[in-house]
């Protein structure tokens, strides 16, 4: 059953309709027999049902009763027919094979070729309905992503969406390697259970001490183990969850301006964050004389520095550094402009 899933749709369809086929023909040649040899021979029905099975299987035992000379006839009929058709199936069923060995094998190898020549991806441990999510969102942003799954059934999804997989346990750290986690950016880790979370960012952090880890919780006594494990950032769905719903009572409003931003709804309005290279033209810059809300239309909500941290609504007067990180609203177009000046 393993490797049926694996095959992909249009291989599975054939061999479910030659299934189906097969089952038909073996049900007609059986009925064009029995009957056959009722009307000619006016055997009992059990008695020509059984002649008509060892007449199909060839297996050579005596006959019923003398055949009449239409009874040869149809006999020998019925074995060519019958021969041509199990032949037939045979080879079908053979090339069906054949092709799924060789889909499987080069698929591989092609899908292990894709995994080795990524760099700076992102690792998904666990493709669940937030591992769905996640990679649904990596794939609009076109990030590069590795999902480790080890259910045959996920399996078959992830196959059917054309994503980048490695079957195996993401406790292991020969399935990670196989991932490509050294040259991995990050890592998010969405398996079911905390303590299968805790232990793989555990060793995803023996393996790479520089990767961004991220992983789920479902507690607070979990959120401190995981970062005490290793973990860059802990989130947990059920908190999350309740503050957002709190959100709405308390402020409907700014969860409103949340979804427009976050979820791209309604206002063609986005929030991203850019990172300045040494040889942006931005360096050296205030954020007065970089003129970005006259040039790009897009408004600047933070800068974050790797050493102070974020600052908020920083002031005209505020220089860009190499390294800093800007966080900046507005429209797709202008963010696309503002980022040709990061780099």
């Amino acid at each position: 059953m393993d490797l049926f899933n694996k095959l992909p749709i249009y291989i599975r369809s054939k061999i479910t309709y030659h299934g189906t086929l097969v089952l038909f023909l073996l049900f007609f040649l059986l009925a064009i027999g029995t009957i056959g040899y009722h009307f000619i021979e006016g055997w009992a029905w059990l008695d020509c049902l059984y002649m008509t099975i060892i007449t199909i299987t060839t297996v050579g035992y005596r006959e019923i009763g003398p055949l009449s000379t239409v009874g040869k006839y149809f006999t020998m009929g019925l074995i060519l027919y019958s021969v041509i058709t199990v032949a037939y199936i045979v080879g079908y069923f053979t090339k069906l094979l054949v092709e799924s060995e060789i889909f499987l094998f080069f698929g591989r190898k092609k899908l292990e070729k894709h995994i080795q020549n990524l760099s700076d991806h992102t690792i998904i441990c666990g493709f669940g309905r937030i591992g769905g999510f996640i990679c649904q969102e990596l794939k609009n942003a076109n990030n590069p992503f590795v999902i480790i799954e080890n259910r045959p059934e996920a399996i078959t999804e992830i196959e059917e969406l054309g994503y980048l997989y490695v079957m195996g346990d993401a406790t292991h750290d020969e399935t990670l390697i196989h991932a490509g986690i050294r040259r991995a950016k990050a890592l998010v880790t969405v398996v079911e259970t905390d303590a299968d979370n805790l232990f793989i960012t555990l060793t995803a952090r023996g393996l790479n001490p520089n990767l961004f880890i991220l992983s789920r919780a479902s507690d607070e006594k979990t959120e401190k183990k995981l970062l005490l494990a290793g973990a860059t950032k802990v989130v947990s769905p059920y908190k999350m969850g309740a503050q957002r719903m709190a959100n709405i009572i308390l402020r409907p409003a700014v969860v409103d301006f949340a979804e427009v931003v976050f979820q791209k709804r309604g206002l063609n309005l986005q929030i991203e964050e850019f990172t300045l290279s040494s040889s942006s033209k931005l360096v050296g810059n205030t954020l007065k004389k970089s003129k970005m809300r006259e040039r790009f239309g897009v408004i600047v909500v933070a800068i974050k520095r790797p050493a102070e941290g974020m600052l908020f609504n920083p002031p005209p007067e505020e220089t860009f550094n190499p390294g800093d990180t800007i966080i900046a609203l507005g429209e797709p177009e202008g963010l696309e402009k503002l980022r040709n000046m990061t780099t």
